[in-house]
Protein backbone atom coordinates (compact mmCIF):
# COMPACT_ATOMS: atom_id res chain seq x y z
CA UNK A 1 0.00 0.00 0.00
CA UNK A 2 2.81 2.18 0.81
CA UNK A 3 3.88 1.90 -2.96
CA UNK A 4 0.88 2.68 -4.27
CA UNK A 5 0.69 6.13 -2.08
CA UNK A 6 4.11 6.96 -3.61
CA UNK A 7 3.29 6.21 -6.93
CA UNK A 8 -0.04 8.34 -6.91
CA UNK A 9 2.09 10.96 -4.71
CA UNK A 10 5.02 11.06 -7.71
CA UNK A 11 1.83 11.05 -10.17
CA UNK A 12 0.13 13.97 -8.52
CA UNK A 13 3.12 16.06 -8.20
CA UNK A 14 4.53 15.45 -11.59
CA UNK A 15 0.91 16.21 -12.75
CA UNK A 16 0.87 19.68 -10.92
CA UNK A 17 4.39 20.08 -12.22
CA UNK A 18 2.96 19.92 -15.94
CA UNK A 19 -0.54 22.21 -15.37
CA UNK A 20 2.30 24.92 -13.61
CA UNK A 21 4.90 24.89 -16.47
CA UNK A 22 1.83 25.30 -19.56
CA UNK A 23 -0.17 27.80 -17.06
CA UNK A 24 3.13 29.64 -16.45
CA UNK A 25 3.50 31.02 -20.17
CA UNK A 26 7.50 30.05 -19.87
CA UNK A 27 7.75 28.16 -23.19
CA UNK A 28 8.26 30.76 -25.63
CA UNK A 29 5.79 29.64 -28.83
CA UNK A 30 6.71 32.35 -31.00
CA UNK A 31 7.91 30.88 -34.48
CA UNK A 32 10.90 33.07 -34.25
CA UNK A 33 12.16 30.94 -31.19
CA UNK A 34 14.31 27.99 -31.83
CA UNK A 35 13.78 25.03 -30.01
CA UNK A 36 16.96 23.78 -27.72
CA UNK A 37 18.85 20.63 -28.79
CA UNK A 38 17.49 17.83 -26.43
CA UNK A 39 13.43 19.31 -27.69
CA UNK A 40 14.31 19.39 -31.14
CA UNK A 41 15.40 15.80 -31.01
CA UNK A 42 12.50 15.08 -29.49
CA UNK A 43 10.24 16.69 -31.94
CA UNK A 44 11.85 15.42 -34.84
CA UNK A 45 12.57 12.02 -33.66
CA UNK A 46 9.11 11.38 -32.82
CA UNK A 47 8.01 12.83 -36.12
CA UNK A 48 9.98 11.04 -38.39
CA UNK A 49 9.17 7.57 -36.43
CA UNK A 50 5.21 8.35 -36.18
CA UNK A 51 5.89 8.45 -40.15
CA UNK A 52 7.78 5.89 -40.74
CA UNK A 53 5.36 3.38 -38.87
CA UNK A 54 1.91 4.49 -40.73
CA UNK A 55 3.64 4.47 -43.91
CA UNK A 56 5.14 1.18 -43.76
CA UNK A 57 1.85 -0.84 -45.58
CA UNK A 58 1.83 1.62 -48.28
CA UNK A 59 2.11 0.30 -51.69
CA UNK A 60 3.75 2.59 -54.19
CA UNK A 61 2.79 2.47 -57.50
CA UNK A 62 5.25 2.94 -60.42
CA UNK A 63 6.86 6.21 -60.13
CA UNK A 64 9.25 6.20 -62.60
CA UNK A 65 6.05 7.22 -65.17
CA UNK A 66 6.86 10.36 -67.32
CA UNK A 67 3.52 11.15 -67.28
CA UNK A 68 3.22 10.52 -63.40
CA UNK A 69 6.17 13.20 -63.10
CA UNK A 70 4.95 15.84 -65.32
CA UNK A 71 1.41 15.69 -63.93
CA UNK A 72 3.01 15.97 -60.52
CA UNK A 73 5.41 19.32 -61.48
CA UNK A 74 2.07 21.15 -62.12
CA UNK A 75 0.87 19.99 -59.13
CA UNK A 76 3.68 20.72 -57.13
CA UNK A 77 4.08 23.76 -58.11
CA UNK A 78 0.59 24.76 -58.07
CA UNK A 79 0.31 23.22 -53.86
CA UNK A 80 3.99 23.21 -52.66
CA UNK A 81 6.11 25.49 -54.06
CA UNK A 82 5.17 28.74 -51.72
CA UNK A 83 6.58 27.05 -48.93
CA UNK A 84 9.02 24.07 -50.60
CA UNK A 85 10.34 26.73 -52.87
CA UNK A 86 10.83 25.73 -56.49
CA UNK A 87 14.51 25.30 -58.35
CA UNK A 88 16.09 29.03 -59.46
CA UNK A 89 12.96 30.34 -57.02
CA UNK A 90 13.58 32.44 -54.35
CA UNK A 91 11.78 31.57 -50.97
CA UNK A 92 8.32 33.47 -50.66
CA UNK A 93 7.93 35.75 -47.15
CA UNK A 94 5.51 32.65 -46.36
CA UNK A 95 8.60 29.94 -46.15
CA UNK A 96 10.43 32.68 -44.71
CA UNK A 97 8.40 32.81 -41.49
CA UNK A 98 7.81 29.10 -40.80
CA UNK A 99 9.50 27.14 -37.86
CA UNK A 100 9.71 24.75 -38.37
CA UNK A 101 10.95 25.78 -41.96
CA UNK A 102 9.88 23.48 -44.41
CA UNK A 103 12.29 20.82 -45.83
CA UNK A 104 14.32 21.19 -49.14
CA UNK A 105 12.01 18.42 -51.05
CA UNK A 106 15.05 17.75 -53.09
CA UNK A 107 16.84 16.31 -50.45
CA UNK A 108 13.74 14.66 -48.82
CA UNK A 109 13.44 12.89 -51.96
CA UNK A 110 17.19 11.64 -52.06
CA UNK A 111 16.76 10.46 -47.74
CA UNK A 112 13.45 8.95 -47.77
CA UNK A 113 10.84 6.77 -48.96
CA UNK A 114 8.32 7.24 -51.20
CA UNK A 115 5.97 5.69 -49.05
CA UNK A 116 6.89 8.37 -46.29
CA UNK A 117 6.62 10.84 -48.89
CA UNK A 118 3.28 10.45 -49.64
CA UNK A 119 2.06 9.63 -45.98
CA UNK A 120 3.24 13.32 -45.07
CA UNK A 121 1.79 15.22 -48.18
CA UNK A 122 -1.63 13.13 -47.34
CA UNK A 123 -1.96 13.44 -43.73
CA UNK A 124 -0.26 16.74 -42.89
CA UNK A 125 2.05 17.26 -39.98
CA UNK A 126 0.39 18.76 -36.65
CA UNK A 127 2.04 22.32 -35.72
CA UNK A 128 4.43 22.30 -38.98
CA UNK A 129 2.28 24.37 -41.10
CA UNK A 130 2.23 21.05 -43.32
CA UNK A 131 -1.21 20.41 -44.47
CA UNK A 132 -3.32 17.40 -44.71
CA UNK A 133 -3.73 17.61 -48.96
CA UNK A 134 -5.89 14.17 -48.15
CA UNK A 135 -8.53 16.17 -47.28
CA UNK A 136 -8.72 17.52 -50.79
CA UNK A 137 -7.03 15.17 -52.63
CA UNK A 138 -7.60 12.10 -53.58
CA UNK A 139 -4.57 9.49 -53.35
CA UNK A 140 -4.39 9.23 -57.26
CA UNK A 141 -3.97 13.16 -57.09
CA UNK A 142 -1.33 13.00 -54.53
CA UNK A 143 1.04 10.17 -56.18
CA UNK A 144 1.64 12.29 -59.39
CA UNK A 145 3.50 14.71 -57.04
CA UNK A 146 5.40 12.40 -55.29
CA UNK A 147 6.41 10.73 -58.76
CA UNK A 148 7.62 14.26 -59.26
CA UNK A 149 9.93 14.35 -56.29
CA UNK A 150 11.73 11.59 -57.69
CA UNK A 151 13.33 13.99 -60.27
CA UNK A 152 13.15 16.60 -58.99
CA UNK A 153 16.77 16.71 -57.03
CA UNK A 154 18.03 16.52 -60.89
CA UNK A 155 16.72 19.71 -61.52
CA UNK A 156 18.08 23.32 -61.96
CA UNK A 157 15.94 26.41 -62.58
CA UNK A 158 16.32 26.04 -66.14
CA UNK A 159 15.10 22.59 -66.42
CA UNK A 160 12.30 23.01 -63.88
CA UNK A 161 10.98 25.65 -65.82
CA UNK A 162 10.90 23.45 -68.72
CA UNK A 163 9.53 20.54 -67.96
CA UNK A 164 6.44 23.12 -66.12
CA UNK A 165 6.31 24.07 -69.77
CA UNK A 166 6.51 20.73 -71.08
CA UNK A 167 3.88 19.61 -68.69
CA UNK A 168 0.81 21.98 -69.62
CA UNK A 169 -2.43 20.79 -69.66
CA UNK A 170 -1.09 18.03 -67.31
CA UNK A 171 -2.38 17.43 -63.51
CA UNK A 172 -5.35 18.30 -61.64
CA UNK A 173 -3.86 22.32 -61.36
CA UNK A 174 -3.19 22.45 -65.16
CA UNK A 175 -4.08 25.72 -66.10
Amino acid sequence: MKKVKIAFGAALVLGVGVLGFAYSGIFNIAATATHDPVTNWLLTTTRNRSIEVRAQDIEVPDLDNEKLQLAGINDYDSMCTECHTAPGRRPSSLAKGLNPPAPDLAEEALEKPPEVLFWATKNGIRMTGMPAWGTSHGDDEIWPVIAFLQVLPDLDGEDYKEMLEEAQGMGHHAD
